[in-house]
């Protein structure tokens, strides 16, 4: 079996087949993979192997990262970091995919950055939750509450009173606090794809209710050439360190735009549909441009 150049970690069969399929027309073989096929190992050339005994390939694109305990989560991007460490392409690389995944890092380095992100807290008390949410409520505004690790608006609720609060089972022990910044009604975001520096493709997902994914309904519309939202997204992703991102941006009632979130792992099977060209060959030429401008020479397997 040839080694593959381009290996592709999780994440589900639509996006794999549509990336296979575009990295084998820039010339470059890629499989699909868990991350049970790579471990560390002692007598490899880098200590981190294909369980095959393959040679490792010239280019890692992580579709999902799955979830687990606290060890297999750490062990997962400990073995991105030693990829990248032994010059493997990493897309995105483990640094970015750690400062997106958990929503109070994105804020705080939005914030840091001097992007507009809305106003959010994020604490291990929950009366510090409380005293948030109250003080929020007498100035007029609503509070969203959110998982840290989440995605597809799974675990999302409006907080406007304290026994609106999840509790710390259903958190895990940490509230993560966002201001509300959205319509009362005709509810909608934008999602803006970056690929290495590029705002590629947007979308406006209009949703059934406040909540705009479109796992849970929302419409997807194209959107074309507007300057903000892709100079804010892209301006977004370089902060956070990712060549390919999906980036969430809300206007208010406003007008005025805020940058929700940023992933580093993004579906766009729902941004495919309104998009005149194929997303995943834009991907795949993107990551063969890289590697052309950087190629590491392909470490030999080790001996068992």
């Amino acid at each position: 079996m040839d080694a593959a150049d381009v290996l592709i970690l999780g994440g589900g069969r639509w996006h794999a087949d549509a990336l296979l399929a575009a990295f084998a027309r820039h010339g470059l073989l890629a499989r699909r993979a868990s991350f049970d096929a790579l471990e560390f190992a002692w007598n490899a050339p880098t200590a981190v192997r294909l369980v095959t005994g393959e040679p490792l390939p010239r280019a890692v694109l992580v579709r999902s990262i799955p979830a687990g305990s606290f060890e297999q989560v750490t062990f997962r991007l400990a073995l991105l970091h030693a990829l990248a460490g032994c010059g493997v392409v990493v897309v995105n690389e483990p640094g970015a995919i750690e400062r997106c995944v958990d929503k109070a890092t994105t804020s705080v380095w939005l914030r840091r950055a001097g992007l507009p992100t809305p106003p959010f807290w994020t604490t291990a008390r929950r009366e510090g939750a409380v005293a948030v949410l109250e003080h929020e409520r007498r100035c007029g505004h609503r509070l969203v509450s959110k998982p840290l690790f989440g995605a597809q608006g799974q675990g999302i609720r409006m907080v406007q009173r304290p026994e609106d609060l999840p509790g710390a089972e259903d958190v895990a022990g940490v509230w993560y606090l966002q201001r509300y910044v959205g319509h009362s009604r005709d509810w909608h975001d934008y999602r803006v794809l970056v690929i290495d520096g590029r705002a590629v493709a947007c979308m406006r997902r209009r949703g059934q209710d406040w909540i705009t994914n479109i796992r849970r309904g929302a419409r997807p519309e194209p959107v074309a050439g507007d300057g903000e939202l892709e100079g804010l997204a892209v301006a977004a992703a370089a902060v956070l360190g990712t060549f390919f991102a999906g980036v969430d941006i809300l206007r208010d009632e406003e007008g005025r735009s805020w940058i929700l979130e940023v992933n580093s792992m993004p579906a766009w099977r729902g941004l495919q549909s309104v998009c005149p060209f194929d997303i995943a060959e834009r991907l795949a030429e993107a990551v063969r441009s890289r590697l052309d401008r950087q190629t590491p020479a392909r470490p030999e397997p080790s001996v068992a």
